[in-house]
């Protein structure tokens, strides 16, 4: 009795030495990688753009191994260089010529204000307070001329800034693109086994891990050809608009809607209804209603017609936290969050779904408890019993 009392009590001590041991270990493994991640934090989002474009064009790897015979090295390299080429030389060139026309458009807009401003009620701006929609509106009690001396003085600034900041950002550009691509390189090549062994960490079941793997690569797909694309496309009608009518710097404005276009709930009519509408005042009517025409029923519905067929039912998201989750990335990530945003938005509520799968029951058990219980009311106390000493007094 003795002998299996003490043989019981070592195995309780061998036991919590072990359960020890595996919380101290977790606890060594969660402050190494928060160490790590806090070291590797300038690279996390190149290497969450890497995982979202390898994820994006792995069936063009895919094609390239059956051309290079299995090689995955060659392909994963291959593929590297199509995408370099394809983006990289396409974005420097259209980058190189919108800095071209901002400046052009801040010196000729700069100049005609100065004309305006010099011309008085004589020139252009005496037609615009005439103007009989300016009349209705009653803006022609308001002092333009100062108004657009104050603006072109804070367009001027702004502009610089924005040139010396895209300046100064060149090389940080350049080393995150090498970093993302070196970083698919060894997705492509060796993206299968990676999975794998994350599997193998994660404690979930397969079914979850699956089903974040795959969210994640529908995710990406959907905010990569349903908001890059449709505002690639919104971007150029909308420049392509511009030009016809005669409008100047269409390719600034262009880039301008195509930014516009990637915020949800937000698109080209930012931009194409103020000119249409500068247009009717300087009167150039007829342009002015073209492009608000071609704004309204053409380009704003590329929207409608593009992302059922660009997007399906990929994101699998509402439409509120889609434009959360981008306004939220862009925030917090810069300009390249409207991906990671929706990401990170569609991985929180998978994980939610899993959870509301593996406590389903404790779940459904909490809200019929609740169902039937009552909830407990204050009860007034009952008056204690009448005894005959009471009755007389």
């Amino acid at each position: 009795m003795i002998n299996h009392t003490s043989d019981r009590i070592q195995q309780l001590r061998q036991l919590k030495a072990k359960r020890f041991s595996r919380y101290f270990l977790l606890l060594v493994l969660i402050a190494i990688t928060a160490a790590f991640v806090y070291m590797l934090r300038s690279f996390l989002i190149p290497v969450l753009l890497a995982a979202v474009f390898t994820a994006l064009f792995y069936p063009m790897y895919e094609k390239l191994l059956a051309v290079t015979r299995k090689k995955a090295g060659l392909s994963a390299l291959l593929c590297c260089v199509v995408l370099l080429l394809g983006l990289l030389v396409p974005v420097y060139i259209l980058a190189d010529s919108i800095s071209r026309e901002a400046l052009a458009f801040y010196e000729s807009a700069e100049q005609k204000i100065r004309e305006i401003v010099a011309q008085g009620d004589a020139g252009l701006w005496g037609d615009i307070k005439n103007s009989v929609w300016v009349k209705r509106l009653g803006l022609d009690e308001v002092d333009w001329q100062a108004e657009l001396q104050n603006f072109a003085k804070t367009a001027g600034s702004t502009l610089l800034n924005f040139l010396n900041k895209t300046s100064a950002s060149t090389f940080d550009l350049v080393t995150n693109l090498f970093v993302t691509l070196f970083t698919m390189y060894y997705f492509f090549k060796e993206g299968p086994g990676l999975i794998q062994r994350l599997k193998f960490l994660t404690p979930l079941d397969e079914i979850y891990e699956d089903a974040l793997i795959l969210r994640f690569a529908s995710v990406s797909k959907a905010t990569i050809k349903g908001t890059l694309v449709i505002a690639l496309v919104q971007g150029v009608l909308g420049g392509l608009t511009l030009w016809l009518f005669g409008v100047t710097s269409p390719l600034l404005w262009g880039m301008v809607m195509v930014i516009l276009s990637i915020i949800p709930m937000v698109g080209a009519w930012l931009v194409l209804y103020p000119i249409a509408f500068v247009q009717i005042l300087i009167g150039n009517t007829w342009e002015g209603i073209a492009i608000f025409l071609i704004g309204a029923l053409g380009i704003g519905n590329v929207d409608n017609l593009l992302r059922p067929k660009l997007v399906g039912r990929d994101a699998g998201m509402h439409d509120l936290m889609i434009f959360f989750s981008t306004l939220g990335g862009i925030s917090v990530f810069g300009v390249m969050g409207f991906i990671i945003g929706p990401v990170l938005a569609a991985l929180f509520l998978t994980v939610l779904d899993i959870y509301a799968v593996e406590f389903k029951s404790q779940l459904e058990l909490a809200q019929a408890g609740t169902a039937i219980i009552p909830i407990p009311q204050k009860v007034a106390p009952e008056p204690p019993p009448v005894v005959a000493a009471d009755l007389k007094s």
